[in-house]
């Protein structure tokens, strides 16, 4: 099981005031301290937080890996392919979202063209690609024909259903997992690696650290809300110790 640290919103204190701190390369020397197994770094169309300066410098300074997350744009992926991190996952984007508010679209011709154009690219390059992708069967299953290497499973809905102690027990909870569950053991079948990422917390994230296929966590804003107050370093390091802890109690498939 890996954890990557993503640290967007490090930046995004930064262009808060269009200044030049906080640094979020030195973020990545602070995660990887505590125990990172890569960073990820979501560089937007819009350039709201991650800036070009940011993956360059990253490509020469973190030593684990850089996870760069763009749109499948053919501007964007021919950025990707300059900067050649050792992974890319292709994510949906919308100018008006606060945050990736799901799993790219995989259900209509020009969108499948589209992707697959930009996995190919990547990795023609030797680029590894993942796609950012809802748990469900019909998307899983063109994300194995677009050629990606692996999927990064959207673990929104499960979070939301989550949110509050009251409806944990709910039927609604036990489906998220279960799609999850059922959307991960169907990418491994196909020979895709499986990822998982997105509103992930240091509550709910045993549930899907327990799902043997996944082999890699993407957690970011958690983690820098509670480094405000343990610091960085710290902060990754506890997250790190309670994907280990689920992780040791399942047995592989």
């Amino acid at each position: 099981m890996r954890l990557y640290i993503n640290i967007d919103h490090v930046a995004t204190v930064r262009q808060a005031r269009r200044t030049d701190e906080p640094d979020p390369v030195r973020a990545a020397v602070l995660a990887e301290l505590g125990g990172a197994d890569g960073i990820t770094v979501h560089l937007r169309e819009d350039r709201r937080h991650i800036q070009d300066r940011d993956v360059r410098l990253l490509m020469e300074t973190v030593r684990t890996g850089v996870n760069l997350e763009l749109a499948a744009a053919p501007g964007m992926v021919e950025l990707a392919i300059g900067f050649r991190p050792m992974a890319a996952t292709l994510v949906p984007e919308r100018r008006e979202e606060i945050t990736t508010e799901g799993g790219l679209d995989l259900a209509t011709t020009a969108a499948r063209e589209r992707i697959g154009a930009g996995v190919a690219a990547l990795r023609a390059a030797g680029i590894r690609t993942s796609l950012f992708i809802g748990p469900d069967a019909a998307t899983v299953q063109a994300a194995r024909e677009l050629g990606a290497d692996a999927i990064e499973l959207h673990t929104g809905a499960f979070a939301e259903c989550w949110k509050g102690a009251h409806v944990r027990s709910a039927p609604t909870l036990k489906e998220e997992l279960e799609r999850l569950r059922r959307a991960a053991a169907q990418a491994h079948s196909l020979g895709l690696d499986v990822h998982a990422g997105h509103g992930l917390t240091y509550e709910n994230v045993s549930a899907v650290a327990r799902i043997p296929e996944v082999e890699e966590l993407n957690i970011g804003h958690t983690i820098i809300a509670r480094a405000l107050f343990t610091g960085l370093e710290r902060a990754v390091h506890d997250m790190k110790r309670i994907v280990q802890r689920a992780r040791r109690s399942v047995t592989a498939p």
